[in-house]
């Protein structure tokens, strides 16, 4: 099968629909999007068996720069949004600070979002722990150091964990 040169360069138009299908989802980090955006042209090419080539990153630059002029996207809206939503599931700002760097957003943006949110890490931490011991709160210093090791891998900090493990009422 013969494929046209703008099948194996994809253009600007096409990057667009894949970048508007990828945003249709959910919010994506400029990085996160770029990403996919590459891997979605890469696997197209593998699937199509056109020859691998590298993709225009003059159009990917242009798309990005449409989607954020229309609002399509936003590292700052991502960020507060994906910051509430993890804080909702139970990961403190550690992880999420960890989890924001992967997805390519700027630390000062990740420093600023976290000192605006309303989320009370310290009530976050203890409801995390609530969930998982319930009424049976541990009292031997083996359970209490199993606790304080599975809040960090979520990703508070250890004053957090400090005052739970001080202040539990189980």
């Amino acid at each position: 099968m013969l494929f046209t040169e703008t099948e194996r360069h994809p253009t600007f138009s096409s990057l667009l629909d894949r970048a508007t299908r990828l945003l249709a989802q959910r919010d994506h980090s400029v990085e996160e999007l770029k990403e996919k955006i590459r891997l979605s042209v890469w696997r197209s090419q593998q699937r199509n068996a056109v020859e691998h080539t590298a993709i225009d990153e003059t159009a990917l630059a242009s798309v990005i720069a449409w989607c954020e002029e229309n609002g399509w996207l936003d590292d700052q809206r991502f960020t507060r949004l994906f910051i509430q939503s993890r804080g909702r599931n139970g990961y403190g700002p550690q992880r999420i600070r960890q989890d924001l760097q992967q997805k390519g957003v700027e630390r000062e943006l990740i420093s600023q979002e976290l000192a605006e949110t309303d989320i009370d890490w310290q009530q976050q931490a203890e409801n995390v722990a609530r969930k998982k011991y319930g009424h049976k709160w541990p009292t031997e210093a083996r359970e209490k150091a199993r606790l304080q090791r599975f809040l960090h891998s979520r990703g508070f900090l250890m004053e957090d964990i400090r005052s739970v493990l001080v202040n539990f009422s189980g």
